[in-house]
């Protein structure tokens, strides 16, 4: 049976009297399925012992005879030895690097800790495959185990507050954080947010509430104070962790939002407080919003949503493309489209297919895999998705942003480790496609920026001249004229807004 090793900030979350973060429960349900023994390190045992209060300490104590106790240290290896000089400046510092030297030794096989120090000492180490996140451990479980998920998660939905239960416990640390919680949310009763639910508990899992606000709005509480701008405001956001990338979901509705509604700027406040927090600050700084100052003890993030493009910077300009790059017509199989794609659902086929969520459906960040022979695509290169299926139903739907394409791969699991948690295919398929002959398989990584309004099918394509013929259907990476993109963006009736000239 693995072993996992939990650090001691998990450890205390779990046996904690009251619910201090949801997605600790959800850890420990995978790890139980994925037939993990829970450890915890007797120096763990010694830093509980430290608090104060002995009726807690107590408390703590009986809850940890549930797990096994490494209770002798492994001696301290030389490599972690060097690195903890290098790092380590406290007490807790040094007790992190005990628990990173049961993973160097091989003791236990994974060690999972929210502590970015942790991580960079076990990167300087080479072990860094070894030391999860609660996030990372999550998707890693569900790609190698889907066996393993036996509930569903309802897809986002766009719900009533008043429909919305306000006792969930989800609620709880709002509620703390946000004195009079519970009246703005029953203020709120007529206006409507994004959520999703387990349908194995009927429990929320996250939670979206946007605001629209004009040049009017009053800025005065937010210190440096706004400009007068258009304003999309991120007014209550909370995602639990879930092996799902449910948080990525729901930055790219902020972002669709943004631009349905001609906003100049986006912004959220958010309080430093938990690691959901810190983790949703570090989601948002990856897609562009930088510090901008504080409303009171909230910190307040700002993203600038002027029509920009940086090829260098795709995440922080995101939605927009460039029209000066190459464009190309990208052919996808039925089969693989709606689960890559699932804002492109088409028409003929039933939502309830795709309330499941996965990884892959829910992230912006894609890969998409191919064996196809040159032209290849390049960094800001637009992709045209095409789902295939004859004459009447081969059907443009999608718009991409080539982020990366990757033909370098040392071995097979570099190639499963790079396409995991983005790619429809299971592990499995993907070991296939790597196998399948000695001409290696490429990976495009893309961004998912655009679904088309209305689909024009191969008939109307090759009527435009954007296909010169039945044979000229894409089999690899079709190369296409500025021209016949502006034909394509024409009659789906796409909103341009996106699109710098």
């Amino acid at each position: 049976m693995k072993r996992a090793l939990l650090d001691t900030n998990i450890i205390i979350h779990r046996e904690a009297n009251r619910i201090v973060s949801q997605d600790i429960g959800i850890l420990y349900r995978w790890l139980d399925r994925g037939k993990y023994t829970k450890c915890i390190h007797s120096a763990t045992i010694e830093e509980v012992k430290k608090n104060p209060n002995k009726e807690i300490v107590n408390l703590f104590l009986v809850k940890l005879e549930s797990y096994e106790v490494l209770e002798i240290p492994s001696p301290f290896q030389e490599e972690v030895r060097v690195i903890s000089e290098q790092f380590d400046t406290t007490n807790n510092d040094k007790v992190d690097s005990i628990l990173l030297n049961e993973v160097f030794v091989g003791r236990v096989d994974i060690l999972i800790t929210e502590d970015k120090k942790i991580h960079r000492k076990a990167l300087n180490l080479g072990i860094q495959d070894k030391v999860f996140s609660i996030d990372y451990f999550l998707e890693k479980t569900f790609a190698e185990h889907p066996e393993l998920v036996n509930y569903k998660v309802l897809n986002v939905q766009r719900l009533k507050f008043g429909k919305i239960n306000l006792n969930d416990t989800f609620f709880d640390t709002l509620k703390e954080d946000y004195v009079g919680f519970d009246r703005w949310f029953v203020k709120k009763y007529d206006e409507e947010a994004y959520i999703t639910i387990d349908s194995n508990n009927g429990m929320l899992l996250s939670f979206l509430y946007l605001k629209v606000e004009d040049e009017t709005e009053n800025y005065s509480n937010i210190i440096p104070q706004f400009q007068p701008k258009r304003r999309l405001k991120v007014g209550t956001f909370k995602v639990i962790s879930n092996g799902f990338r449910l948080g990525e979901r729901f930055v790219k509705i902020i972002f669709d939002n943004a631009l349905k509604n001609h906003v100049q700027e986006i912004y959220v406040t958010i309080y430093d407080k938990r690691a959901e927090q810190r983790r949703l600050m570090e989601l948002l700084e990856q897609w562009g919003f930088v510090l901008w100052g504080k409303k009171g003890e909230e910190l307040v993030y700002v993203r600038d949503f002027s029509p920009k493009f940086d090829i260098n910077n795709l995440k922080v300009c995101f939605p927009y493309i460039s029209k000066e790059r190459s464009v190309y017509i990208v052919p996808i199989y039925p089969e693989y489209h709606t689960e890559l794609l699932p804002d492109s659902i088409l028409n003929t086929e039933s939502p309830e297919e795709f309330i499941e969520d996965f990884p892959h459906r829910n992230c912006i960040d894609k890969v998409y895999v191919s064996r196809a022979m040159r032209p290849y695509p390049h960094l800001g290169d637009i992709l045209v998705f095409y789902r295939t299926g004859g004459y009447f139903k081969s059907v443009v739907t999608t718009i991409g942003i080539v982020q990366e394409v990757k033909t370098d791969f040392q071995n097979e699991n570099d190639f499963i480790s790079y396409c995991r948690k983005k790619s429809v295919y299971p592990e499995q398929d993907l070991r296939d496609m790597w196998r399948y002959s000695p001409i290696r398989p490429f990976v495009v990584n893309f961004l998912y920026v655009y679904s088309f309004p209305h689909r024009i099918n191969m008939k109307e394509l090759i009527d435009l001249r954007v296909l010169l013929g039945v044979n000229d259907a894409p089999r690899g990476f079709k190369l296409i004229n500025k021209e016949q993109f502006d034909v394509i963006l024409k009659e789906t009736r796409s909103d341009e807004s996106f699109i710098i000239d």
